[in-house]
């Protein structure tokens, strides 16, 4: 005779003893989250009340000034800011999706170099950023010649966050259902129009998401655009990719080395509108998943 084991429904009392430490771990985390926004919101009070006076728009209309704080801005390192993320998305991007649609529609996993490409992706990730700027600064700059100009920057900034690129695109198109892909290869489309025309569409939200925290995380770098010659001090907009550039991580640096008040003012304004710009890029990035988001 062969006896059925049944499972019998653990009762609340039963799990209260399994896991005795449950409600003791979920405050701790809920502690710890605590804290982290109640630093966050701290710094974020500080921030805008010292650069509030001058929030105004010198701050966004004039050229930096090493003897005049009150009638110094910003203009050519927010000018330089936007044209070095533009150009790091425009690198980026295209190389990061098809390298992700090689690894998860094409690549075969029990290749040696396949496995070795995607060890490297997720080693790179993890690269503190003065190491692509070294990286930058021997290979781009002096090797290629390229000079410490705004496409040297790109082109490291582009490298920083690739791999990041690349994980996110990956994760995207996995998450579209294989029975898509099949029921469009039972209609008689190739391997690629399915791609071009089904997995892509589907994980464009993903994909732009990612992409758009990627951008994010460059925007903020200082330590290797220091290395690759972003000028602390200008007063021009660049007009090429061969020109001399600054950024607002940079800028916001060269005012707090300042020992005059106003400039630490001015520094905490810079950040103020680097932090909008960054809320606006996460905002389009939350957009872009909420409206074209599909629920399989």
């Amino acid at each position: 005779m062969t006896t059925i084991l049944q499972k019998t429904p653990a009762t609340p009392a039963m799990r209260g003893r399994r896991r005795p430490l449950e409600p003791l771990f979920k405050a701790v985390l809920m502690a710890s989250l605590a804290v982290a926004v109640a630093f966050l919101v701290i710094l974020l009070a500080y921030v805008i009340t010292e650069g509030w006076g001058r929030l105004d728009s010198r701050l966004w209309q004039n050229f930096p000034s090493k003897l005049y704080p009150d009638r110094a801005g910003a203009q050519s390192a927010i000018y330089g800011t936007v044209y070095v993320i533009a150009l790091t998305g425009l690198f980026c991007v295209p190389i990061g999706v098809m390298t992700a649609i090689y690894l998860e529609e094409y690549a075969d996993r029990e290749r040696w170099w396949n496995r070795m490409i995607e060890l490297n992706i997720q080693n790179l990730a993890a690269v503190p950023s003065i190491v692509y700027g070294i990286l930058g600064l021997g290979i781009l700059a002096r090797g290629f010649d390229l000079g410490r100009t705004l496409l040297t920057a790109a082109l490291t900034l582009s490298l920083l966050v690739l791999p990041v690129v690349i994980i996110s695109a990956r994760e995207a198109i996995r998450a579209v259902p294989g029975s898509i892909r099949q029921g469009s290869l039972a209609l008689g489309a190739t391997q690629w129009q399915t791609i071009w025309r089904q997995v892509l569409p589907a994980s464009v939200p993903g994909i732009a998401t990612g992409t758009i925290l990627a951008l994010s995380r460059a925007i903020g770098e200082a330590a290797p655009l220091l290395l690759l010659g972003a000028v602390t001090h200008i007063t021009f907009n660049p007009e090429s990719i061969n020109d001399s550039y600054t950024v607002l991580p940079i800028q916001i640096f060269n005012w707090i080395k300042q020992p005059e008040p106003e400039f630490h003012t001015l520094a905490s304004a810079a950040i103020v509108i680097l932090l909008t710009i960054l809320l606006l890029m996460n905002s389009v990035a939350i957009w872009l998943r909420n409206r074209y988001q599909k629920r399989w």
